[in-house]
């Protein structure tokens, strides 16, 4: 489809609609990078039982497994955002998500007794690396990572990486939920962001962005009610339970997706105040937060200008 020389190529991978726009007409090239995101699908996956992920998890509590590079890295990354003081983040939530069953048939808030149960095999220090082998060991039986909250973020730096070697350094890739854009093309790249609980199409304002990954996650993209409150897909592992502060959603700007899937759950589990304080030591990270009270606050904006399109929502431009 062309629309002023813009040719947008879409696919369904990783559960998600996924979209490419690219400024020439390639439909080998559009085909090559959904081939990639497949390759990367199969390999950090657990909705199958043969990707590696899961070859680590059925080990569990038995042996290592050795495993391809990619697979290596990118747990070793998430153990290291794992392993901050009093992190959101958690590779190892996996026995929670099963039990949680959060977008899936027969989602129900699970008894008390087996969240502690399954609390106790989601430690992210007993996921045990060997550098130099190239193998993965869950120490305890049981145990289970998930990479859902890191893997989008990882191939959308894997897909622009990609595109570059290819000569193309203007373009778009829209992975569901991550947002990496590529060059300046026709002025800024324009991103919306979602109004939480709303129409699809419902936005509460957009930014514009030069050669930025936007990531954003929200307690409106899965959740299910019961006993009059919802429950959302945003589980924190410090206590088994979805993660209840002031926040919608969170927004988090930066050059690399990876970093950008790290910090929407990070800053989600610190909550406005922290963590705009957390912000102001890093140049390179940006937030957009929206509360359940209908503020939009900014940590900053170096990296990027907001337009509020939603009068009901109160728009900060500075931090708390």
């Amino acid at each position: 489809m062309s629309d002023n020389r813009v040719w947008s190529y879409s696919a369904v991978l990783m559960g998600s609609p996924i979209l490419l726009k690219l400024f020439t007409h390639d439909e080998t090239l559009a085909s090559r990078v959904f081939a990639l995101i497949k390759r990367y699908e199969d390999l950090f996956t657990v909705n199958r039982a043969d990707s590696q992920l899961m070859d680590i998890n059925r080990a569990a509590g038995r042996h290592p497994v050795v495993v391809s590079r990619p697979v290596f890295e990118l747990i070793k990354c998430a153990k290291a955002a794992s392993m901050v003081h009093n992190s959101a983040f958690n590779l190892a939530i996996g026995p929670l998500v099963k039990l949680w069953r959060i977008g899936f048939k027969g989602d129900c808030v699970p008894p008390a007794e087996e969240i502690a149960a399954r609390l106790r095999i989601t430690r992210p220090q007993d996921v045990i690396l060997d550098e130099a082998a190239g193998s993965v060991f869950l120490a305890q039986v049981g145990m289970e990572i998930d990479l859902g909250a890191i893997a989008k973020g990882f191939i959308a730096d894997r897909v622009r990486d990609y595109l570059h070697q290819q000569g193309i350094h203007n373009g778009l890739i829209n992975l569901g939920g991550n947002v990496q854009t590529l060059g300046t093309p026709q002025g800024n790249w324009s991103i919306g962001v979602k109004k939480p609980f709303a129409e699809a199409d419902a936005l509460v304002g957009s930014i514009e962005v030069v050669n930025k990954s936007v990531v954003t996650s929200g307690t409106y993209e899965r959740y299910f009610e019961q006993d009059g409150k919802r429950w959302h897909h945003i589980l924190d592992p410090r206590n088994g339970y979805p993660l209840d502060n002031e926040l919608d959603s969170v927004t988090i700007i930066s050059s690399d997706s990876l970093d950008g899937d790290i910090w929407t759950t990070l800053i989600f589990g610190l909550g406005v105040e922290k963590g705009c304080a957390l912000l102001k030591q890093r140049d390179d990270i940006e937030a957009i937060f929206v509360t359940k009270n209908r503020d939009i606050i900014l940590s900053s904006q170096r990296q990027f200008r907001f337009t509020p399109l939603d009068d009901s929502y109160r728009l900060t431009d500075s931090t708390v």
